[in-house]
């Protein structure tokens, strides 16, 4: 799930770095489709235009340190 997302970040991360460095950036198919401050805003507003476990949010940042993380919820909890 999510792997063209992924193989499209890490194709275009230098490009992406160059753009978006330090940014929260939401990737849906082989596009950028949000760019945030944190990944709390990024999905909480993307998910009002997209159904949750369509698009990747991802931190550009250089390397590999900040490769997203997955987590499996049916349910999302905000309060």
């Amino acid at each position: 799930m999510l792997e063209k997302e992924f193989k499209f970040y890490l194709n275009n991360q230098q490009e992406l770095l160059k753009k978006y460095s330090g940014k929260t950036i939401v990737i849906k198919g082989d596009e950028v489709i949000g760019v945030f401050d944190n990944e709390v805003d990024a999905l909480l507003e993307t998910k009002k235009h997209h159904e949750l476990g369509t698009f990747l949010i991802q931190k550009c940042s250089p390397g590999n340190m900040d490769f997203t993380e997955t987590y499996h919820s049916r349910v999302l909890i905000h309060g």
